[in-house]
């Protein structure tokens, strides 16, 4: 998601470098500019990766950025909420990290994206799980395409912050589309700054689990700085880069 300053200035303090199953990686912010619906996400990350990108290195993409090519950016004051997204938002557990569903309009693009059915259906479900004790249950109904949408907030780089923005379609077609034209294996990513990691299209290549651990602190920065592709490169130990010389 693209952030804003106060998220922006604890990213710039974590370490580029992460330890993953006995390896390091060093994770590479990429600027762009303001990404928008006339842009290919295909071309852009090629454009920005080239010349930058080494053999054997994989690239990130904010799932943010990806949608917002797709023309998955609503404005806001374009959706006009449900009498049904009004009362489910209610619900919604408020969060530090995001708005998720938790405002009339999000809501509103849940319910239009997934159907009124599945929607209530979730509410149903969740509320049984809070009885239980449990959290997560309404998203794992919903569905992806729900639990992925980002709504306005003051911290989300303008113009941004007055959009909601969708999931992106077909993150998998996505990363392989720009697998062949980089030659980069590719993941379509989601996190945030609480160790939420989720890769929701990957080309073949790519392990899935590598790319989650690797992301897990959220090392992007996508605000002020305006890094919502990132490389990630194996970092070689200094004795084979002796052997080597």
């Amino acid at each position: 998601m693209y952030e804003g300053t106060d998220t922006a200035k604890k990213r710039k303090q974590k370490s580029p470098i992460i330890e993953y199953d006995g390896k390091r990686y060093l994770r590479i912010p990429i600027r762009t500019h303001l990404i928008t619906d006339k842009d290919n996400i295909v071309d852009v990350v090629k454009k920005y990766t080239e010349g930058i990108a080494e053999e054997n290195d994989f690239v990130v993409i904010s799932e943010s950025a990806a949608a917002i090519t797709q023309g998955r950016a609503i404005p806001l004051d374009s959706i006009k909420p449900s009498l049904l997204a009004r009362f489910l938002c209610l619900f919604v557990k408020k969060v530090s990290y995001g708005i998720g569903l938790g405002s009339p309009q999000t809501m509103e693009m849940a319910i239009r994206e997934v159907g009124v059915i599945r929607i209530l259906f979730a509410a149903a479900v969740g509320g049984i799980g809070k009885l239980l004790g449990r959290s997560g249950d309404f998203y794992r109904v919903a569905g992806m395409q729900a639990a992925l949408i980002d709504g306005a907030a003051d911290y989300v780089i303008p113009p941004y912050n007055k959009y909601v923005i969708l999931g992106p379609k077909e993150p998998k077609k996505m990363a392989d589309d720009i697998k062949r034209a980089t030659g980069l294996e590719t993941a379509i990513v989601d996190v945030n700054d609480i160790g939420g990691s989720w890769a929701i299209g990957v080309s073949d290549g790519l392990d899935k689990t590598l790319v989650e651990q690797v992301l897990m602190d959220n090392p992007l920065g996508q605000s002020d700085e305006q890094t919502p592709i990132g490389l990630v490169r194996l970092v070689r130990e200094e004795k084979e880069f002796v052997q080597e010389t």
